[in-house]
């Protein structure tokens, strides 16, 4: 009997909240060799990763802005690698971000970063990898195997671990049990999702956008779309879409809004207004925005803060993209062209 498609891809966005109760169980431990670092001395931060991680990192550049007030950049590993610059990195602290901990460049410019006197941290799903022993602080992600090519549940656990860690670093604790319990119900969405992934029509194109901590979500929405299903997918800010993007927009685009519980509908409300009025082909994942009649709603946590949702509501993109490309007859589990693995230089 054939194998169903994306039997192993949804069997792994159906164990994120089990993966987020390993990371609960576990953070006990991971904030003890956060401690160890002396983070009252960094002047500014680093992200490094690739892909879905750097998607993950651009959450983590929002959370170390808001919460702690200092820098964060994202870094351009080639410098390090393609063009050999030497770094000086006093006061730096540098959070490399990646499901295999593998890629040569990144564990190349973490190198680099440490010889230079950064302080590095690396979030991997293995302990083992060359990236996280080229750190000072490994915190593991608790993801387990993850077979299917297009990444989830390390993705998730990604935004987790970010936030318990800078929740750690500014004094806060985080509410595990309120992000699983809305995780869960962000699952029982599954057969509508499903639903309505079979009748939906991207032929006119497709436009994923959000604002704040849902930038990270938007563009892993179109990041793994683009892998399973094949398709081009533009993802923007709300704010810079209308800087020049919107141009391109027509009655028949369709526009996929992340707007997570706690949005500040303020931020966004220029853009969807200006949007509403060329299509009518609005969707939206997240409880933060009131919608127009006719819009269609995939679902949403209810009751967590904006950095919280946004964790929670990463399963209802994935399964988005999941189902779309079943209906599209593509194998999300392993799409063509593409490894699990990627090594870059």
């Amino acid at each position: 009997m054939t194998q169903e498609l994306g039997q192993i891809m949804r069997s792994e966005i159906e164990e994120v909240p089990e993966v987020f109760l390993r990371i609960k169980n576990h953070a006990k431990e991971m904030l003890h060799q956060v401690s160890a670092l002396d983070l009252d001395s960094i002047d500014s931060v680093i992200l490094v990763a690739r892909g879905t991680s750097d998607n993950a990192a651009l959450y983590l550049k929002y959370l170390i802005e808001t919460k702690i007030g200092i820098p964060c950049g994202l870094a351009s590993p080639s410098v390090v690698t393609v063009y050999g610059t030497k770094l000086r990195y006093k006061n730096v602290l540098v959070i490399a971000l990646s499901q295999s901990g593998q890629s040569p460049d990144l564990v190349g410019y973490c190198a680099a970063a440490r010889d230079g006197g950064a302080t590095v941290i690396a979030m991997t799903n293995d302990p083992d990898s060359p990236l996280a022993k080229t750190s000072h602080c490994h915190l593991y992600l608790h993801a387990g195997p993850e077979k299917a090519v297009a990444a989830t549940k390390s993705y998730s656990a990604e935004l987790l671990v970010s936030r318990l860690l800078v929740a750690h670093w500014k004094g806060e604790s985080v509410d595990f049990d309120s992000i699983i319990a809305q995780t869960k119900e962000g699952l029982v969405q599954m057969s509508s999702i499903k639903s309505f992934a079979q009748r939906f029509d991207y032929s006119h194109g497709l436009t994923t956008m959000g604002r704040g901590f849902a930038y990270a979500n938007a563009h892993e929405a179109a990041l793994k779309i683009q892998e399973t299903v094949k398709i081009p997918v533009a993802s923007f800010s709300s704010a810079d879409y209308l800087h020049g993007p919107i141009s391109s927009l027509h009655s028949g685009s369709r526009v996929l809004f992340l707007a997570p519980a706690g949005v500040a509908q303020s931020s966004m409300a220029s853009t969807v207004a200006r949007i509403r009025d060329i299509t009518a082909h609005i969707y939206w994942i997240g409880s933060g925005f009131a919608r127009n009649e006719g819009e269609v709603y995939l679902g949403g946590s209810i009751g967590l803060s904006e950095t919280d949702a946004v964790i929670a509501d990463s399963v209802l993109l994935q399964l988005f993209a999941l189902f779309l490309a079943v209906s599209a007859d593509k194998d999300p589990d392993a799409p063509i062209g593409l490894a699990k693995v990627t090594k870059t230089l």
